[in-house]
């Protein structure tokens, strides 16, 4: 089962499915994966970015999802020392771009669909694959209307990202946003005359920083996140030409991690009514056209999983692992709690090696999650 799912892999790390790229080749060949042993695949795509919903076993409710992205970050400015969309075996471990994040788990349900096809399941495994989630988490988004277009939508999710087969019960929230403040040009000298849009929006800037104080003295505390509040960040700003013209655009970027149980959205709520009510009346008293323009760029929700689900405690029990994890980083698992499926996270490889040069995943992790989905196979044939 190990030399399939290298097999696998080598064929999955070949498909160049960065971000930038259609992912639908990839698709198409798991898709045609699928069919050779009798598992027909739901596809949808929308100008070449795809996502695939498959079930195997009866169409009934008690379903658990096997759900993973298949796009990869680039590889440009990153000093590999092999190519990166060829698979390299070498001493243990598989190197290449999406071994690890997380092409590997990808392989490893491959390879197990034969015995998930000739096992008498009770209740159905779904497989999901899934676009963009390093950069817009759009794929996850736009899946979920469509979980029970077949059959009943699944009851359980396993998302999984590299974990070190270690289940993650809670994870950070993510969301940005690109922002364009607009006003009006002139001579420096003429603050009367014109709407600088650069001071406004360091005052946007400023709301943010004083939101993050907020969050910071008097937010929701979740133990196990570092640091265990919300944050916001703003990471870009570009604006002006030189020093003695006014600015007629200002442009940057921000982004909020939301603990469980806070929503990015009422900051953006918030963050907006501050422009609106505070900050852009003063360039629209000089210059009416004087505006603000946000433009989501990422969204996912956060994920909060009980310690004492029955997920949580059926995976502990599957990887051979007690403990019950968070992490300050996003995945695609709180696309599928907030659609009403419990999800968990848990995949093979180190999450260290995600998104570096010579990325890889050590064979050793593609047998430990080969036995947990073995074991979650033979689960899903037994009365609930």
């Amino acid at each position: 089962m190990r030399e399939q799912a290298i097999a696998h892999l080598a064929t999955l790390v070949a498909f160049d499915t960065t971000s930038r790229n259609s992912n639908l080749p990839l698709i198409r060949w798991a898709e045609a994966e699928l069919l050779r042993h009798g598992v027909a695949a739901r596809v949808i795509d929308v100008d070449g970015k795809a996502n695939l919903h498959a079930v195997i076993g009866p169409r009934v409710a008690g379903g658990v999802a096997l759900s993973a992205h298949v796009d990869c970050v680039p590889v440009e400015a990153q000093a590999w020392t092999s190519a990166p969309f060829t698979l390299r075996r070498d001493g243990g471990r598989l190197y290449g771009r999406g071994t690890t994040d997380m092409k590997g788990f990808v392989a490893c349900v491959l390879a197990m669909v034969p015995e998930f096809a000739a096992a008498p399941l009770l209740r159905p495994i779904h497989i999901c694959l899934t676009h963009d989630e390093e950069t817009t988490f759009d794929g996850a988004e736009r899946l979920m209307p469509e979980l029970a277009a077949d059959a009943p939508p699944p009851a359980w999710c396993v998302v999984g990202e590299p974990t070190s087969m270690r289940p993650v019960i809670a994870h950070k929230g993510y969301a940005s946003w690109d922002v364009a403040v607009t006003g009006l040009s002139g001579h420096s000298s003429r603050t009367d005359a014109t709407a600088n849009a650069l001071m406004a929006a360091a005052e946007a800037i400023a709301w943010l920083a004083a939101e993050q104080r907020r969050f910071m003295a008097e937010g929701r505390r979740v133990e196990g996140f570092n640091p265990p509040h919300t944050t916001v960040h703003a990471g870009t700003f570009h604006s002006g030409t030189v020093l003695n013209i006014v600015p007629d655009r200002a442009d940057f970027t921000f982004e909020v991690r939301t603990v469980p149980g806070d929503d990015a959205r009422e900051v953006l709520a918030r963050f907006q009514a501050a422009l609106e009510g505070e900050i852009m009346p003063r360039l629209r008293a000089i210059h009416p056209a004087a505006g603000f323009a946000i433009a989501r760029r990422a969204f996912a929700p956060a994920l909060g999983l009980a310690e004492t689900h029955p997920l949580t405690l059926a995976t502990q029990r599957l990887t051979g692992r007690n403990g019950a994890a968070r992490v300050s980083y996003g995945t695609e698992a709180g696309y599928f709690e907030q659609a009403g499926v419990a999800a968990i996270v848990c995949g093979p490889g180190d999450i260290a090696q995600a998104h570096q040069p010579d990325e890889f995943i050590e064979e050793d992790e593609l047998d430990a999650c080969l036995g947990f989905l073995r074991r979650l196979t033979e689960r899903q044939c037994q009365p609930s």
